[in-house]
């Protein structure tokens, strides 16, 4: 899967509530890597690949929000969002994480 990406994807923990576009359905999930275009999600109960949602991620103090596609989805464990719209204002709270993850990642592979 990592030669499809189109960025590198990085360790994240934060949690996240994903919401079916279909439906009114909200589900508590778990970020557990983020990259600029996507994030990985621990979910009990994963949705089907092709659906798209609306996601919303909550870390540090701050909140990112995006319309989102899945990906892949692995059952009992968790689906591969890739986001599809993300305005702004949220693109610079991705940025920041994304920075800030980049470097707990070098500072763990430094012997």
């Amino acid at each position: 899967m990592s030669e499809q990406r189109k960025a590198p994807r990085f360790p994240f923990v934060a949690s996240a509530e994903v919401s079916e576009k279909a439906s009114t359905t909200r589900v508590d999930a778990r970020v557990t890597e983020i990259s600029l275009h996507g994030c990985y999600l621990d979910m009990i109960n994963p949705l089907p690949v092709g659906t798209t949602v609306f996601v919303k991620i909550v870390a540090q103090g701050e909140t990112f929000e995006a319309s989102a596609t899945i990906v892949y989805s692995h059952p009992h464990l968790g689906v591969g969002l890739a986001f599809v719209a993300v305005r702004p204002q949220f693109a610079a709270t991705l940025q920041k994480w994304l920075a800030e993850a980049e470097r707990c990642s070098e500072s763990s592979e430094r012997p």
